[in-house]
């Protein structure tokens, strides 16, 4: 009986290590299938950036290329005006050799980046207060009360 129990459990024992097994060899199987999913999406992804990129080269030769046909639009009717119109209407448009209009302002921007704000508000007379002061579009009246509720706080 002994040996019955024996060759019994060795059996039950073959049986759950060739499961064991079956999951093992699943398991490698899956990580294998997992990294070939993986080299696939990166492949795709590489592409896609590729393709992205050819895009927005391809957008910035045709603006290019946009932006100089323009230009000779430009030249062409402005140098028209000069020999077709009358000197009021060709001195609105630039000269036709004068490319002006499509150079940057990259020059005129001020080296620290600010720009102070301008007070463009047309003036009378030179002492009259301009659209940035504090007192602009107020009534004397309710000036004078600020100045003296202001000296008042102080005191």
């Amino acid at each position: 009986m002994t040996w019955l129990i024996a060759i019994a459990c060795l059996a039950i024992g073959i049986v759950i290590g060739a499961v064991f097994s079956s999951r093992l060899n699943n398991s490698s199987s899956r990580v294998q299938e997992l990294e070939n999913q993986l080299r696939d999406l990166k492949d795709n992804h590489a592409s896609y950036r590729e393709n992205v990129s050819d895009h927005f080269g391809m957008t910035a030769d045709l603006i290019q290329h946009m932006t100089e046909s323009y230009r000779d639009v430009y030249q062409h009717l402005a140098s028209g005006a000069q020999d077709l119109c009358t000197n009021e209407v060709a001195s609105k448009l630039l000269p036709a050799g004068s490319d002006a209009v499509f150079d940057s302002n990259e020059e005129s921007k001020p080296s620290s980046g600010l720009i102070p704000p301008k007070d463009y508000v047309t003036k009378q007379d030179p002492e009259q207060k301009g659209a940035l002061s504090e007192e602009f579009g107020l009534s004397k009246s309710i000036a004078q009360n600020e100045e003296e509720s202001s000296l008042q706080a102080k005191h």
